[in-house]
């Protein structure tokens, strides 16, 4: 299966109790990550895809600090793509590089682009991203993005896919677990419900 997240921002002390730009309330990081680690791996296996669209986490710029980053991704579940956030430093992606570990059936665990990607699924072109494009008129293109935290853009064809998201509020249900990443069938269903959405306030 693939899955999306972004602006997970382990370790991050501003974001950890920010209930405005972010969506978040705990009072440790270590909860934060922790409860973040639990919701990714109750629904991402160990050879699933998950696309990351930047901002992995706040550390020191420093070997001590990405061997922290290092730690808390090893006990992710899965492939992790990671598209490159503002504050993902490029010296971060080098060292998982360097420190690279794998699935278990040896798939390499961690793969990078610089800006993002494309992929195609049901019907959609999708445009992977960190921070938020105006694509325009457009014919079944969405920018899936991160960045804006708990926020969202004011276009049917981009949606944010966030641990911060209000986004979520798009699909029926159950109020989702923090941190947990979001299926290729919950984005479709994200983007069809906020295409009606969008069709309703015309």
């Amino acid at each position: 299966m693939i899955f999306f997240t972004a602006d997970t921002h382990f370790f991050d002390e501003y974001l950890k109790h920010d209930q405005q730009f972010a969506n978040r309330d705990f009072l440790t990081v270590a909860e934060m990550n922790q409860t973040i680690i639990d919701n990714w791996n109750f629904v991402v296996g160990p050879e699933d895809i998950v696309y990351h669209l930047g901002d992995v986490a706040q550390m020191a710029s420093n070997v001590t600090g990405y061997q922290q980053v290092l730690d808390v991704l090893a006990l992710l579940n899965g492939q992790i793509v990671f598209i490159k956030g503002n504050h993902d430093p490029r010296a971060l992606f080098k060292y998982l590089a360097k420190k690279q570990l794998h699935t278990p059936k040896g798939k390499e665990k961690f793969l990078f682009h610089d800006v993002g990607l494309i992929l195609k699924f049901d019907h959609y072109q999708f445009f992977l991203t960190h921070y938020p494009l105006m694509l325009g008129i457009s014919v079944n293109s969405i920018n899936l993005h991160g960045h804006i935290h708990h926020y969202a853009v004011n276009s049917a064809t981009n949606i944010n896919v966030g641990v911060d998201t209000p986004e979520v509020d798009y699909l029926a249900g159950k109020k989702r677990p923090f941190g947990q990443p979001f299926s290729q069938k919950e984005v479709v269903e994200m983007v069809q419900q906020k295409d009606i959405d969008f069709k309703k306030r015309k």
